[in-house]
């Protein structure tokens, strides 16, 4: 087993500082190029830059580019040629998320030791099993696997082990007995738990089985606290200003933001809409005149549901394709037939049609290159072209299924054509949450009764 192919920092404390000295000039077309093999164009751009180790001219390589399923990276790496100084590090290119993400990941494999890994500098890593953790902003970002961030922590600990053992030989070799155990991980004689938190989103944990539901990895996503804002440098708000009542109904609200794709200035829309039979939900949509990137988006113009709602159709017409459905952010999909589940927070809200979720759902499948591209195993890559043709028979009426929408928020809706009467083909069910979808939607720390009382003697 090795981590081959993965981008390792070197030591803490190195640094390139760039000189003005002439750049090579960077490949055409798009600045961020998606992570191909075959991609001849995609040369990295060196800068002369200065070694902060013996002060002498070296030279620095940046590569911008995109990872599928995934967002813009850059990886850069420093060599001297005169003392042999070299460090390697990563740095998100994109924005900071609207959420945070915890991944938690079951290793009882050694093929899970070679996963690909994005970790930022603000993400925190722990692994409970031997009450260990990496803080935030200790280390630089980096594109690993699970492998290479236990050598990674070795490697730090092993290095100032010589000047340990001449002053605080107690402290050594408790750190030799702790190396032992990371050691003994890389085994994996028996499961450990790897944690990776970010506040920022912007770290990631491959998925080897996509499209379908990784039983040993747990993906979920957060709303940051103020502390955590204010360390990824983020502006805490201000107490709101009182709005006049206006009549949002009838009326498009617009407002300038940038583009996901290209960073050019655009322009969103954003609009307040009635869906029959159901509720109020807000409707965002985005067009770049750069790039030309259209990208829409749906919230829920309600409150949090009393009871989560589970929707299943029985899909056996081609016409089923053309109903209305809104998936909001919290709501997870299944196709039983398929062995297939979507997550909560992939692909966000939308308002669409299912013809048009299909398809989200097989783009989302076969333009990841983790999965289909050069770096998949043939055994992966049939078992997802096949997975893509059943879909594509789904679309055209070809199969027959069940289609299921479970979301705890209740904020989810699949059109009944036959309304008001009820849909022989759909089935609507009412749930009580349990305490950890709860959890997930912030609302056992939630006191909406009572909290008056608490706040009277302080008054």
């Amino acid at each position: 087993m090795s981590a081959s192919g993965a981008v390792e920092p070197g030591p803490l404390g190195a640094t390139a500082a760039p000189s003005p000295a002439p750049a090579q000039p960077p490949a055409t077309g798009h600045l961020f190029r998606p992570i191909s093999a075959e991609d001849e164009e995609q040369q990295p751009t060196e800068i002369e830059s200065l070694c902060m180790n013996c002060y002498r001219n070296g030279t620095t390589r940046l590569l911008l580019t995109k990872i599928p399923f995934f967002r813009e990276i850059i990886v850069s790496s420093f060599s001297c040629e005169h003392c042999g100084w070299n460090n390697t590090e990563i740095q998100s290119a994109g924005r900071i998320q609207d959420q945070g993400v915890r991944y938690t990941l079951t290793v009882s494999s050694v093929e899970d030791m070679n996963r690909e890994v994005v970790k930022t500098d603000s993400a925190t890593t722990r692994i409970p099993e031997l009450d260990f953790e990496i803080p935030a902003f200790s280390q630089k970002g980096a594109l690993t696997t699970v492998e290479g961030l236990i050598n990674r922590t070795i490697s730090g600990l092993e290095q100032d082990q010589p000047t340990r053992r001449a002053s605080e030989e107690a402290v050594a070799e408790r750190i030799d007995e702790f190396i032992v155990k990371l050691k003994e991980l890389k085994q994996v004689a028996s499961p450990f738990t790897l944690i990776i938190d970010d506040p920022s989103g912007n770290s990631f944990v491959e998925n080897p089985h996509a499209p379908q539901k990784d039983d040993s990895l747990v993906i979920t996503h957060y709303r940051r606290t103020l502390q955590q804002n204010e360390t990824l440098g983020l502006q805490a708000e201000g107490p709101e200003e009182k709005l006049e009542e206006e009549d949002l109904r009838n009326e498009v609200l617009q407002f300038n933001t940038n583009c996901p794709e290209c960073n050019a200035p655009a322009q969103t829309n954003m609009k307040l809409v009635q869906i029959p039979h159901f509720k109020e939900v807000i409707i965002m949509a985005t067009i770049c005149e750069n790039c030309g990137h259209r990208t829409n988006e749906v919230k829920s113009g309600g409150a949090v549901e009393p009871l989560g709602t589970r929707i299943t159709l029985h899909i056996t017409d081609l016409s089923d394709m053309t109903r209305d459905l809104l998936k909001s952010e919290t709501c997870s999909v299944e196709i039983p037939e398929l062995e297939f589940e979507l997550g909560m927070a992939v692909l966000g809200g939308k308002f669409t049609t299912l013809e048009g979720l299909l398809k989200d759902i097989r783009e989302l499948v076969t333009k990841n290159p983790f999965t289909l591209g050069d770096s998949s195993s043939s055994g992966q890559s049939e078992k997802l072209q096949e997975f893509s043709q059943k879909l594509d028979q789904i679309i055209e009426g070809g199969m027959k299924v069940h289609f299921i929408m479970n979301d705890p928020a209740g904020n989810s809706y699949l059109q009944n054509v036959y309304a008001p009467e009820d849909d022989p083909e759909m089935k609507v069910e009412h749930y009580r949450r349990t305490f950890d979808q709860n959890e997930e939607l912030g609302l056992n720390d939630m006191k909406t009764e009572g909290y008056e009382a608490g706040l009277s003697p302080q008054r």
